[in-house]
């Protein structure tokens, strides 16, 4: 029988990885269906359904991993019983995960050495948005949450704020709020995908929940906080989408139920608007506070190893996708006339479920390495 303390603990792994399998999928369909693009958000009157699900369903990936990524800072801090100690390393971290978005990541995706385009996604957002919460732990737990709500909640009050490029604020903005582009030069641009200030407090909402998550909190208490607090989050998305004004682009009733329903849910990621937060953070919360209560079953452990070793599995995953892209066209050809790719959407589920049963092995192996080798220090960064 799990201790109470492994007891949480797994649960965080194992949400951790539910979301990189779900990440998974989502880059399967980046990989092998590119040629049937989504928008953002998506065009719900031409999106087929499935499609739709699909990536809707890949929304949880970037909050959750954030979020949690604050959650683990604060129990690094609590188990070195330093607030100096926690910034220190989430200082570091942030700076080596910025360095490998721009590498070894970058180059995952495009294979072009030296690149003329860099895109800067979701691992240079968790490493800046880690140098900032490197400063922001130190403020009172009362003030990093209002502040994280604030980021939150508020953001979206900046949306009609826009800079044109020969402005002073043009690069700080575009990488803080205003996806775009910034030319480095003639050979190299880079695109700010991930549009920073939400997930700034999306980290500190995660680092605050920290003190829930020691041993002087009960399970039960824990188990209610993270109830409460999914409810609120989930009722604010039902709330405003039933004003259907403020933290989202409006909705409208469409041609039958299902679209309509689609259009509910149809939330923009970038950058993640207020109801996208309240709705994949509440998810979120729910899975989290489940897999808790059923942390010895099969499918937790299964997922929890995922979810011990995600940077590794994360730039694996990267290079198995692009070699195997290579080796399918190379054999098959192209597709759409620039990819190769599938034809349906079952077929996205399929290939997530055999490379899931297929990096199992070498995660696990990696996993154990990290957990046995305490002492080679720069296999906690993975």
């Amino acid at each position: 029988m799990n201790s109470p303390n492994n007891t949480r603990l797994q649960s965080i792994d194992a949400l951790r990885g539910l979301v990189i399998l779900i990440m998974l999928l989502d880059h399967v369909r980046e990989t092998f269906y590119l040629h049937m693009q989504v928008s953002d958000p998506m065009d719900v009157s031409q999106t087929d359904p499935a499609l739709f699900f699909s990536r809707t369903l890949a929304h949880l990936c970037a909050p959750v991993f954030v979020l949690l990524t604050g959650l683990a800072a604060f129990l690094y801090g609590a188990k070195h019983d330093s607030r100096s100690a926690v910034s220190s390393f989430l200082f570091k971290r942030g700076l080596f995960l910025v360095v490998l978005e721009v590498t070894l990541v970058n180059f995952a995706w495009t294979f072009q050495l030296p690149p003329t385009v860099i895109y800067l996604q979701v691992i240079w957002a968790i490493g800046l948005s880690m140098l900032a919460l490197a400063a922001l732990v130190w403020l009172p737990r009362w003030l990093l949450i209002s502040l994280g709500l604030a980021l939150v909640a508020g953001h979206n009050l900046l949306d009609v704020l826009h800079f044109t490029a020969e402005h002073w604020a043009y690069v700080p903005w575009t990488i803080l709020h205003d996806r775009g582009w910034l030319e480095v030069g003639e050979q190299l641009r880079l695109r700010t995908s991930y549009p920073l200030l939400p997930w700034i407090g999306v980290i500190a909402l995660g680092y605050a929940m920290g003190p829930w998550f020691t041993g002087s909190t009960s399970a039960s208490q824990r188990q209610r906080w993270l109830l409460i607090s999914a409810l609120g989050a989930l009722s604010a998305f039902v709330l405003l989408r039933a004003l259907n004004s403020y933290g989202e682009a409006p909705w409208a009733v469409q041609e039958t139920t299902l679209r309509t329903v689609m259009s509910l849910l149809n939330i923009t990621k970038y950058p993640p608007s207020l109801l996208f937060l309240a709705l994949t953070l509440g998810v979120g919360l729910l899975l989290l506070r489940l897999f808790e209560r059923i942390d010895s079953s099969r499918l937790i452990t299964w997922l929890a190893v995922f979810g011990a070793a995600p940077m590794f599995f994360y730039l694996l995953h990267l290079y198995v996708l692009k070699l195997l892209y290579l080796a399918s066209a190379g054999i098959w050809g192209t597709n759409q006339g620039q990819y190769f790719g599938f034809d349906s959407v079952w077929a996205i589920w399929l290939c997530t479920l055999i490379l899931s049963v297929a990096l199992y092995p070498p995660v696990r192996w990696f996993a154990r390495l990290k957990a046995r080798r305490r002492d080679i220090r720069w296999l906690k960064y993975l």
